[in-house]
């Protein structure tokens, strides 16, 4: 990225009583060491920083890099239901989300490379989305695994905007502005508000939105999975997903991302 925000060093004796408060809050959640560290390292890292360290301490770039897909498998409750859950993401932009409802695998969200598509609900037939979803989709083929890995190779920006508790913990919040996406066929900004975990650097919350709406996602739970460290305990919207296991590079039929021809 081009530009980084840099939060700038103060002394004690011209804090604020804003920030006298935050660092007693502080104070009451940290152990002693973890306090200086905190402290020091709130006034002084950058985007960037930040970001790099959550890649190292979640297992590297090299390590990243080596991952061509995964396969996350899970569940989520509806009423009284535990739906089993699959997701597919893939280097090539190629994605799809299938449960199974009632014995019978059914895709909700299913992605080419070039087509998107759903299942309706009402019909249980397969429909195309819409252009936006499809020009949207097409703007994420650089974004795996994360569209932090290679933020600044992509044109991406990542601004530092402060140091916040978020949900109940201290966190680094960053924004991250990508290529403009649309809706309605119009291009908006697109800017997503990563919290980062400020003692480990593991992301427990993104703010953004889709198709104009507001989307909230929490992470935590984070384990290992071949040297590398996923959330385990994602809700997006609300809704849950407690997931059960991650394959990396798995062995994946590619005709799950196809539109199906009746």
């Amino acid at each position: 990225m081009p530009i980084f925000a840099k939060y700038q060093s103060v002394t004690f004796s011209i804090i604020s009583m804003k920030t006298l408060a935050f660092l007693s809050f502080l104070l009451i959640t940290f152990s002693s060491v973890a306090q200086e560290e905190l402290i020091e390292t709130m006034y002084n890292q950058t985007a960037d920083e930040i970001i790099t360290k959550y890649i190292d301490r979640t297992g590297g770039i090299e390590a990243w890099s080596e991952i061509d897909a995964i396969k996350t498998k899970g569940s989520f409750t509806q009423g009284d239901l535990s739906v089993p859950i699959t997701i597919y993401n893939t280097r090539s932009g190629k994605q799809a989300v299938v449960f199974e409802y009632n014995k019978k695998k059914v895709t909700q969200m299913a992605f080419d490379g070039a087509t998107m598509w759903t299942t309706n609900f009402l019909t249980m037939e397969p429909e195309i989305s819409s252009d936006d979803m499809r020009k949207n989709m097409l703007l994420k083929r650089n974004d795996f695994p994360s569209p932090l890995l290679h933020y600044r190779e992509n044109g991406y920006k990542a601004e530092y905007i402060s140091t916040v508790a978020k949900n109940g913990i201290v966190a680094f919040k960053i924004k991250l502005t990508q290529e403009p996406k649309f809706v309605n066929g119009e291009e908006v900004p697109n800017e997503s508000f990563y919290f980062f975990d400020a003692q480990n650097y593991y992301p427990i919350a993104i703010e953004t939105t889709q198709l104009g709406q507001p989307v909230s996602i929490t992470m935590s739970d984070y384990q290992e999975v071949e040297g590398l460290y996923f959330p385990f305990t994602i809700s997006q919207g609300g809704q849950p997903i407690d997931v059960k296991e991650i394959i990396l590079n798995p062995e994946i039929d590619y005709s799950i991302f196809s539109f199906p021809e009746n």
